[in-house]
């Protein structure tokens, strides 16, 4: 899929190839989503044993469980947990970041897995909630980092409908894998660190304003003039040319007390 930028205008270019993204993202999304429901399917109807595509940590046949863990859940309500979530986290990634998603999933199904049969807890771990946690961490951040119009869109929509799985990454529910969320959140937010500039950014729309020259003011009428530059209005002229003509201050002389004790003016 050639990958081209999302465009801000509608043009006849520009619609087609946004079409061509929502469609490669709702495919992508439904081969995810139909994999880890066919996996469980073929659990449930030939029997075969949940434990052995779990995680063991630190044993040696635990290892195929970083690859199958992800697509063993351990009962219906498991699954359909996991079915929402990851389709419409993977819809985004796949719509909004095609080119780095490639690299992102299998990093975080990969880092998650190594990291929780290395550090988790002695027990059995499945499920791909760990995926989901590493796609909304990655949403999150990757639009963050970018700061682009459609980026930023995404995270706060990924943040306002799953913010609550950065809870989720602390120990809650003893049978509940925080190993895996913690590990997916943390591969997920490196894959965004790295893999954030493998897409192209989306064109800004730019405004007729914003080509337009700002010409310099020019016009003196609203400044104000200098004192020296306002006339006194209260003074004669001939006082004003004489004051101009010497260096000398001026010195107004105020009428005094009358000696003879008569009344003055106040």
């Amino acid at each position: 899929m050639s990958v081209a930028p999302v465009t801000p205008e509608p043009t006849a270019i520009g619609v087609a190839g946004d079409r061509a993204r929502v469609r490669y993202a709702l495919l992508g999304a439904f081969f995810l989503v139909a994999g880890i429901w066919l996996a469980w399917s073929g659990t449930w109807l030939l029997g075969w044993e949940i434990d052995d595509l779990a995680i063991n940590p630190r044993h040696w046949f635990g290892l195929i469980g970083i690859i199958t863990a992800p697509f063993a859940h351990g009962s219906f309500e498991h699954l359909m947990t996991n079915t929402l979530p990851l389709g419409l986290l993977a819809a985004l990634a796949l719509y909004a970041y095609p080119l780095a998603v490639r690299y992102a999933l299998p990093t975080i199904w990969l880092l998650s897995g190594i990291a929780v049969w290395l550090f988790a807890r002695p027990s059995l771990h499945i499920g791909i909630s760990g995926i989901v946690h590493g796609l909304m961490f990655f949403l999150f951040v990757i639009g963050l980092l970018r700061r682009d119009r459609l980026g930023i869109a995404i995270s706060l929509v990924v943040f306002f409908l799953y913010g609550g799985m950065v809870m989720t990454v602390l120990p809650r529910e003893e049978n509940i894998s925080f190993e895996y969320h913690l590990a997916g959140a943390l591969a997920g937010l490196i894959s965004a660190i790295v893999f954030r500039n493998r897409d192209p950014k989306s064109i800004r729309k730019r405004y007729d304003w914003e080509d337009e020259e700002i010409e310099p003011d020019t016009d003196d009428e609203l400044e104000l003039p200098r004192p020296t530059d306002v006339p006194v209005l209260w003074r004669r002229e001939s006082a004003i040319v004489e004051d101009n003509e010497s260096d000398e201050d001026n010195v107004i002389a105020f009428p005094g007390r009358r000696r003879d004790g008569g009344p003055t003016i106040h």
